[in-house]
């Protein structure tokens, strides 16, 4: 059994979690609709991942005796500017989520949560990834045309991502 405080907080970024892959969703269609299905398949990983995430948190929290509860998800944003205003949103909810796991992992210091603080490591390394992946992406984004020949081969190696 875990603390509620820290059954309350894990619950939240189980279902932060689930709100990321609803996202992830939302910024796929984006690329969809455009036609870029590279950079779609890439979003549609980006939310399995998210998924997969979430479900971590749900199988520590049953493992430790308490209960996963589900929340409302929120209505992603769906309206996008361009390429480039998708990969910022991106790495801000990349950002967020990193804020958030910290919080997790001072509130588990704090409570003496040693199993949990352990559980998040994962997740510490995780971020660092993630928030990279979509600097690297915006870095180059910045320097092209949204259906220029650097974007369209960009699309083409998205296409081959697949879930880890």
């Amino acid at each position: 059994m875990l603390p509620t405080k820290m059954t309350e907080a894990l619950n939240k970024q189980f279902n932060n979690e689930l709100q990321a892959a609803h996202a992830y969703k939302a910024m796929a269609t984006y690329f969809s609709d455009k036609g870029y299905q590279g950079f779609a398949n890439f979003y549609l990983i980006q939310s399995k991942e998210e998924d997969s995430h979430a479900m971590k948190f749900y199988h520590f929290l049953v493992t430790m005796g308490e209960k996963p509860v589900l929340h409302k998800l929120e209505e992603p944003k769906n309206h996008f500017e361009n390429a480039l205003d998708v990969v910022q949103q991106s790495l801000e909810q990349e950002r967020e989520v990193t804020r958030d796991i910290y919080s997790l992992v001072s509130l588990a210091a704090e409570l003496k949560q040693h199993s949990t603080s352990s559980f998040l490591d994962w997740f510490i390394k995780e971020q660092m990834e993630e928030e990279e992946s979509f600097r690297i992406i915006l870095v180059k984004l910045k320097g092209i045309q949204e259906g220029g020949e650097f974007f369209l081969k960009m699309d083409e190696e998205f296409a081959q991502r697949k879930l880890e």
